[in-house]
């Protein structure tokens, strides 16, 4: 059993800030297993490492004996979180939601031990909240107090709306806390308003608050803004093992050591030596990145699928090599072919124009020999059966309609 010290060595790894931090050694030094919660809303279907990160903390603070409480914010998800939002979200159906939220509890379980997470609902509560009930939980709070939040005040500074179904969001989720009597929460650094309220609300119920802990946003691959699909830099874990590997790989390097701490399931010890070759240079970088790899693949796809990844990765990147399972795409033949307008109908270009540049670029591979620049129509016959790439990712191999 390690010490209470010790404890928060490996829960303070890889976190921007625990509040407040004795309450939490306090917490540990009673030797019971602490509840920790995590709310998620089902906002999304598809969720990467950056949604990934506190569901790695989650699973410390499992291993080290504590109990994890997963709320799945199905009724808070129908008012929309606000955090860091310039405008108020647009709404959900019940049928999105909960289509959502089976995506999000299958793949959460792939970090998450079972036998210590408790699943809940808060529809289970919020839902049947009557209005004289909801009246007293907001009588709890002020609106000066809920304008504290970053993001409402520069809204309200601005003149832009805010709705005032979205004041109740940091209500609920503080609800959350006491109906659940969480020891710890979770949350990204844009939540700490949200965590403070649920430590406010639960003091008023007269229970024991809860220590907020956050987490630092994690980075995507172009190593500037926050992961996100809408700014196309994220590693999804549903990406196949391929795709993900090679994502992996295109990181900076200066961010694998936060990718390391966050993203994957090595010890301290382990995450601790990793940094300290990569500051003293003792192990490349390119063999740290490959192990990178193959540590986060094999967490949502298995150890022989991290093996095969790597391979694949240096068949195509290493000997310019096809995948070994290139799709088939049936165009209609002429002769001569028109290569622009070929990479357009392939989806690898939006325009001719763009397809054109890539050819002048050099990003054309036609059975792994590159396209000179200016050569835009080929007969039928020097594409016909073979494998078009478009840069490093991207192959088809094209087949006659008829």
């Amino acid at each position: 059993m390690l010490t209470p010290e010790q404890q928060m060595h490996v829960i303070e790894s890889g976190t921007e800030a625990v509040v407040p931090r004795q309450a939490l050694l306090d917490k540990l030094a009673t030797g019971r297993s602490l509840r920790i919660k995590l709310g998620v809303d089902p906002t999304a279907p598809d969720l990467h490492l950056g949604h990934a990160v506190p569901l790695r903390k989650l699973r410390q603070f499992q291993d080290l004996g504590h109990t994890v409480v997963l709320i799945i914010g199905d009724f808070t998800a129908l008012i929309g979180d606000p955090s860091g939002r310039s405008a108020t979200r647009p709404p959900l159906t019940v049928e999105q939601i909960e289509e959502n939220a089976q995506t999000y509890i299958a793949q959460a379980f792939r970090i998450l031990d079972p036998d210590r997470t408790e699943l809940r609902r808060n529809s289970d509560w919020l839902a049947p909240l009557g209005f004289a009930e909801l009246l007293r939980l907001t009588s709890r709070f002020t609106v000066a107090r809920i304008l504290e939040r970053d993001d409402f005040a520069k809204r309200y500074a601005e003149q832009r709306p805010i709705s005032l179904h979205e004041f109740l969001y940091p209500v609920a989720q503080a609800y959350d806390s006491v109906i659940v009597e969480a020891d710890v929460e979770l949350g990204g650094t844009d939540q700490l308003f949200n965590l403070l309220a649920g430590r406010e609300l639960m003091e008023k119920h007269g229970l024991e608050p809860q220590v907020c802990l956050t987490l630092p946003l994690l980075e995507g691959t172009d190593g500037v803004q926050k992961m996100s699909k809408s700014y196309g830099n994220a590693i999804g874990l549903t990406d196949p093992p391929d795709e993900m590997f090679g994502k992996l790989m295109s990181i900076p390097d200066e961010l694998m050591g936060k990718y390391y701490r966050l993203a994957t399931p090595l010890s301290i010890e382990e995450l601790e030596t990793v940094e300290a070759e990569l500051v003293d240079g003792t192990v490349h970088p390119g063999v740290q990145k490959r192990r990178l790899a193959r540590c986060v693949v094999e967490v949502y796809h298995g150890p022989q699928a991290a093996i095969d990844a790597e391979a694949a990765f240096d068949r195509v990147f290493k000997r310019h090599e096809a995948p070994v399972d290139v799709p088939d795409v049936r165009v209609e033949a002429s002769d001569p072919v028109h290569l622009p307008a070929l990479l357009k109908e392939l989806g690898f270009a939006p325009s001719n124009g763009e397809g054109r540049r890539l050819i002048d670029g050099g990003g054309i591979r036609i059975d792994g020999e590159p396209v000179a620049v200016g050569i835009y129509n080929l007969p039928w016959e020097a594409v016909s059966g073979r494998v078009i790439q478009a840069g490093k990712r991207h192959f088809a191999r094209v087949v006659d309609r008829s």
